[in-house]
């Protein structure tokens, strides 16, 4: 094969022929002119085998299983870890877990009739106003909570309440809304939302399984109560609130509310499929990154989507 500089030489030689083009007969100019044209083509083909084939020569071979040289510079690598939101949402569906729940993960897209229809928000409902969150420029909702899931689970559960069971289950997911954030807000956060369904479900078995997950949660007993909300999707709705015990920061005399919850309304079981005459239901949806604060006393939300290393290496 020729050398880069020799095809180069050539290629100058050539382009010098392109101006006896019009020294020539008319009826000659186009057919030289294509044989010109093959001729650098050839040689521009030859140019770039040349250039490759230089390249290959100048890469040194490693031997990648041969020691390190004496004083060579190993660079040091760090092992990666869990976020820790990542690990305390796995510690929260552990919990449920082990209380019979299945669990069904969310979706971080979603259209008006899960957001707002299936949940009986309908059109021009002024609840709808305080679920303000992002759009999508083909009109898809990043939703602004888990219970866009709602209707799905219901659904594909469904089938376990005809066979005599239940539904069981618990959604966790990532949630968006245009909140301005400071310290105690973002705009994009986790929640895990809950379900339960059966003949004879009542308001106590639903403080009772709440109960039991904070304790286990936090890994003591904690005192809980109720105060009256308004969720469109529940019919009672209330939010649920813990007392903030001195082993979490508290005084022993504070409450702090840590998620919505209710009784399923019937039009969102009609809604599914479900005939709220033989069947009721409760439901439940906090956030994930409140439950971690409380538990580490850390006193900024936005760390968790912050990035910084030395944050997330003190987990």
């Amino acid at each position: 094969m020729s050398s880069v500089e020799e095809i180069k030489a050539n290629l100058k030689a050539l382009n010098a022929e392109y101006a006896k083009i019009k020294t020539l007969p008319e009826n000659e100019r186009k057919s030289f002119g294509e044989e010109l044209n093959k001729k650098r083509e050839k040689l521009q083909q030859e140019l770039q085998q040349a250039l490759d084939a230089a390249d290959s020569e100048n890469v040194t071979p490693i031997d990648i299983t041969a020691p390190a040289a004496p004083n060579s510079e190993i660079p040091t690598i760090k092992k990666g870890s869990k976020h820790p939101l990542m690990t305390e949402l796995n510690h929260v569906l552990d919990i449920y877990s082990h209380m019979g729940f299945n669990v069904m993960e969310a979706q971080q897209l979603d259209d008006e009739f899960h957001m707002f229809e299936s949940l009986n928000f309908p059109e021009g409902h002024p609840a709808r106003d305080g679920y303000d969150t992002f759009r999508t420029a083909e009109g898809f909702i990043p939703p602004a909570h888990t219970s866009t899931m709602q209707h799905r689970a219901l659904k594909h559960y469904k089938k376990d309440l005809e066979n005599g069971g239940k539904i069981a289950v618990v959604i966790p997911g990532r949630v968006f809304r245009n909140e301005d954030v400071d310290a105690t807000h973002e705009h994009t956060f986790y929640q895990c939302e809950g379900i339960f369904v059966s003949q004879g479900t009542t308001m106590g078995q639903m403080l009772g399984v709440l109960k039991n997950f904070f304790e286990a949660y936090y890994g003591q007993n904690l005192n809980i109560k109720t105060q009256p909300g308004y969720f469109p999707f529940t019919e009672p709705s209330v939010e649920l609130l813990i007392e903030k015990p001195k082993s979490l920061g508290g005084k022993g005399d504070g409450w702090l509310e840590m998620l919505g919850c209710g009784m399923i309304h019937p039009n969102v079981l009609k809604m599914a499929g479900i005939d709220p005459e033989k069947y009721q239901g409760f439901a439940w949806g906090g956030g994930i990154d409140r439950l971690v604060m409380l538990k580490y006393g850390l006193t900024d939300v936005r760390y968790f989507e912050s990035g910084k290393l030395d944050f997330l290496e003190e987990f």
